[in-house]
């Protein structure tokens, strides 16, 4: 079962990455947004986080999945296994809604007592379930988790279709990611106080989401992706934008709402000026660090400005992990996120 979990509503923007040629609409959006976070003390961050929440799930349009989530079993089927050493690799597929299945993958460590720590890996834009076991740019990072005794997984988010009448197109992305959540959380392997999530790229902004919007998630690592709207609006795919979203919020807001549970963001400094750059990654890191202070926790947020480009930091992102949420072979234990 979710925990506090609300929801949104979205309209379709895009329909291919090649919308990037859309034109810049909203120089200055910024200035309206109205639930900019300013500082505050805790009890009216947290009210602050709600309304948040609330609202964006609306946009989203899964409230109505969310409120009957209990009705809608996940059904897990598994299609194929195979021993990799460390850990076994399952394909499988379990039901998003009750009109939809998604095919998944799910490591678990072998030859070790549970429960685990886990982890819900995202890849980006032409990404699939398999990216973050197997390529560079992800640095396997999926893979090297899992060989180190977490139980990890991914489902693809790179679709460009919307594919049930009604929904938008993060909102159907999101909720597959919730349903992967709701999946580890019916494990007995999964320790449902461990479960943490890493994306890069798309995958950096739908860990963005999945955080801020589900409560589960005690750890995040956000790569390649943190910045403000104003930079998306020209060169990117449009797929991150949707009516009533600039309104409400930018992206800082939407990363505020994950606080104070623990938050790695990861630029690299070979990003060009055109996509992720450090500069404005640290002006959108400023917004972010007001509601972690004032939930007197600044040490649960970091950003790394690494030495690559648009890709995972390995090292950060195992450590950080293991700091927040307990390397499970070292038995080390997870702070606490509150």
């Amino acid at each position: 079962m979710l925990t506090n979990r609300i929801t949104t509503s979205i309209v379709v923007v895009c329909t291919a990455c090649v919308c990037w040629l859309l034109p810049n609409a909203a120089a200055a959006e910024d200035d309206l947004r109205i639930l900019k976070y300013s500082s505050r003390e805790k009890a009216r961050a947290l009210l602050w986080q709600k309304e948040v929440r609330t609202k964006l799930v609306r946009l989203l349009k899964i409230e109505d999945l969310l409120s009957r989530n209990a009705g809608n079993p996940l059904n897990p089927k598994t299609q194929s296994s195979e021993d990799k050493g460390k850990y076994v690799f399952h394909e499988m597929e379990i039901n998003s809604t009750p009109k939809r299945r998604i095919k998944i993958v799910l490591t678990l460590p072998k030859n070790a007592p549970g429960p685990f720590p886990s982890i819900v890996a995202v890849a980006g834009h032409g990404g699939t379930r398999h990216s973050c076991y197997v390529k560079a740019s992800y640095q396997r990072c999926a893979h090297v988790l899992a060989e180190q005794g977490y139980v990890t997984i991914s489902t693809r988010v790179s679709q460009h279709k919307v594919h049930e009448e009604g929904r938008t197109l993060l909102g159907e992305r999101l909720w597959d990611l919730m349903r992967c959540v709701d999946f580890l959380a019916s494990l007995e392997e999964v320790d449902q106080q461990r479960i943490g999530c890493l994306g890069n790229s798309l995958g950096g902004e739908m860990v963005m989401w999945l955080a801020a919007i589900d409560e589960r998630m005690r750890a995040t690592v956000s790569s390649s992706f943190l910045t403000k709207m104003d930079q998306l609006e020209k060169n990117h795919c449009m797929c991150w934008k949707f009516p009533g979203l600039r309104e409400l919020v930018d992206f800082s807001d939407i990363y505020s709402s994950i606080a104070p549970r623990a938050l790695l963001c990861q630029n690299g400094l070979k990003e060009p000026p055109s996509q992720f750059p450090v500069p404005i990654a640290r002006e959108a890191m400023k917004e972010i660090k007001l509601i972690y202070q004032n939930f007197e926790q600044p040490e649960k947020l970091a950003l790394v400005a690494h030495e690559g480009g648009h890709e995972i930091h390995l090292p950060s992102l195992l450590t950080f992990f293991e700091k927040h949420l307990g390397h499970h072979q070292s038995g080390a234990k997870p702070q606490d996120s509150r």
